[in-house]
């Protein structure tokens, strides 16, 4: 269980985005997910280090996942973590900001696996970009 206290602190940590895609939860109906990046099945722990916030769609497909194939190298490697990676150091944005591009195996494995350009966050990007809202700014 997740208290809301820890909730709030993740929440506000990831500055309303989903960590993974970069979703805004403020322009979303469906309520974003306090998401166990370690599982706790797999051991993970209910702690501040161990959360990230996540759109649904990121973690439906995260699920339980640590690990993933990169599509280009056939090799299996972690996903990418983001309390101990920086998001520019493994994804770039597409030359015309609406794809994320995996820079590296981690980014491209999390890339296909969490599906991070279906066609709902495509779409929500080309709007956002032409209000002036998108690409978010990231560290």
């Amino acid at each position: 269980m997740i208290s809301d206290s820890l909730r709030t602190q993740v929440r506000q940590r990831s500055k309303g985005f989903c960590e993974y895609c970069l979703c805004p939860a403020s322009l979303t109906s469906a309520p974003f997910h306090c998401e166990h990046i370690h599982p706790v099945s797999a051991g993970g722990e209910t702690t501040l280090e161990n959360l990230a916030w996540s759109c649904p769609a990121c973690n439906h497909e995260k699920h339980t996942k640590t690990n993933a194939i990169d599509p280009q190298t056939k090799r299996r490697v972690s996903l990418f973590h983001p309390r101990r990676q920086r998001w520019m150091q493994h994804f770039q944005w597409s030359e015309d900001s609406i794809h994320i591009i995996g820079r590296t195996l981690i980014g491209r494995a999390t890339v296909a696996a969490l599906k991070m350009n279906r066609p709902e966050i495509v779409k929500l990007r080309r709007f956002l970009k032409l209000a002036g809202e998108h690409p978010p700014e990231v560290g």
